[in-house]
């Protein structure tokens, strides 16, 4: 079976917009960070494979919530450590990430809890109430 892609295939900024559905101004906000390093072919930005992996990196990191300058760091210790010693220095990032959603997650949670019983509480006609209730989080003056 031949592989789809060739040991070193270049791509255009169309191809990489096409195929992971992302801006052609947010390419070239990656490269200005330093997170990307694209070629260049006359006046043409042309991205290697080493590009593609970090740009599939560096959007699952945005998915993952972290910031640009984390996934930078992830990047180095990528480029850099690789390997075990790699996943050893990512590893508490990605556990501390987590927590950090996990902690939206019970932020938002509440939140829909509260929206929910506003909304039952307007659907039965006790709306006058509402105004006047507190969020939990709220403190008197």
């Amino acid at each position: 079976m031949l592989p789809l892609r060739s040991p070193q295939t270049l791509s255009t900024m169309a191809q990489m917009r096409r195929e992971f559905g992302v801006t052609a101004r947010a390419l070239r906000y990656y490269e200005e960070q330093g997170l990307l390093a694209p070629a260049r072919r006359q006046q043409m930005r042309v991205y290697s494979d080493r590009d593609r992996a970090r740009l599939k990196l560096i959007l699952g990191g945005r998915r993952a919530g972290f910031s640009l300058s984390a996934i930078r760091e992830l990047l180095d210790i990528r480029d850099k450590e690789g390997g075990t010693s790699g996943l050893a220095k990512a590893l508490p990032r990605f556990r501390a990430q987590l927590g950090v959603l996990e902690n939206k997650r019970r932020q938002l949670d509440e939140a829909i809890e509260t929206l929910k019983a506003a909304s039952a509480r307007l659907a039965q006609g006790g709306g006058a109430n509402v105004e006047q209730q507190q969020h939990p989080n709220q403190r008197q003056a």
